[in-house]
């Protein structure tokens, strides 16, 4: 199956970033992943903290990682993501190729679930505001 990309964004591996080995810590690579989704989510005009005011979590159920090729200091990658929906699990499909020659270095599906008014329910602020991208 071929990932649709709805979104990406450019980002660049910091020196703090990397292990003894010279390579991207494999926890970083979560980091990536989250941040390319809260930008995605800033696009959609939802706001992690508006939404936990009205009583409503997004949180990560489960993550699924492959490590390709690894990422180096001062690297310039591009974080791309892709979204489906499984019953009330939203699943982003993430993959990061280095920029310089879109060499594929980490591939994962982050699975999501809606915790409203402290229990597991859907979201119809989620499901509005993803609905272009479904």
């Amino acid at each position: 199956m071929s990932t649709k990309y709805i979104f990406e964004t450019r980002m660049q591996v910091r020196d703090y970033e990397c292990d003894i080995e010279g390579i991207v810590n494999n926890a970083n690579y979560l980091h990536y992943c989250e941040h390319t989704r809260h930008l995605f989510l800033t696009q959609c005009g939802l706001s992690f903290a508006a939404m936990h005011e009205k009583g409503v979590d997004a949180v990560l159920a489960r993550m699924q990682m492959q490590f390709k090729t690894p990422l180096r200091p001062d690297d310039e990658f591009i974080s791309r993501l892709g979204l489906t929906k499984e019953g009330i699990k939203y699943v982003f499909h993430h993959d990061i190729f280095r920029a310089a020659d879109e060499k594929l270095c980490f591939r994962a599906q982050a699975e999501l679930v809606c915790i409203v008014n402290g229990r597991l329910a859907g979201s119809e602020d989620y499901d509005q505001a993803f609905a272009p991208y479904l």
